[in-house]
């Protein structure tokens, strides 16, 4: 065995699927793609994820207490790296990369149109927000696509890290890991 730097553990065991992350502050809407999230309850849904405070939407979601988690599919990838690999501190995410913001019902973060599913969440915890940038929120909407759905609208799911385009399975990690030892 190869020892693996404590800075690559994440790789192994980060959840998935990759999701969109949709905020609204101040009038302006943004999006962000986010892999670490997981559930926590059944009834009500209920998620926890983690929102680097650097992140341009960590600031809109810690003040609104309030998002959409967005679904997409196999084929917004391309879309979806690109949410990853840019700040909308200085520009309009939605336009930069394409995507349909739609009203929401009960939240004023935006749907995004292109996903097969859409989850309006509220804040109902944040007391490991200031230590671990994790916030809980509960799902008070859901909306799925009615379309008839096929094998390539099943979610990205990606492990690893997403920013710079990487796709990592935890398999072909631990397979390059053992051919490099």
């Amino acid at each position: 065995m190869k020892e693996l730097p404590l800075s690559e553990v994440y790789r192994l065991i980060e959840p998935g699927p990759v999701v969109l992350l949709t905020t609204r502050a101040r009038g302006r809407a943004n999006v962000m793609t986010m892999s670490w999230h997981t559930m926590v309850e059944f009834t009500p849904p209920t998620i926890a994820c983690v929102v680097s405070s650097g992140d341009f939407s960590f600031a809109a979601l810690r003040d609104t207490k309030e998002c959409v988690i967005a679904i997409p599919a196999v084929g917004l990838a391309e879309k979806v790296v690109k949410a990853g690999n840019c700040s909308g501190r200085d520009r309009d995410k939605f336009a930069t990369i394409w995507l349909t913001p739609l009203p929401a019902e009960h939240v004023a973060a935006p749907l995004v149109t292109e996903c097969f599913a859409n989850l309006e969440c509220r804040v109902v915890d944040t007391r490991l927000v200031n230590k671990y940038n994790l916030f809980v929120l509960e799902v008070v909407k859901a909306w799925v696509d009615p379309g008839p759905a096929k094998a390539e609208d099943h979610p990205p799911y990606w492990k690893g890290s997403i920013r710079g385009g990487r796709r990592d399975h935890p398999f072909r990690v631990a397979n390059a890991l053992r051919s490099a030892g």
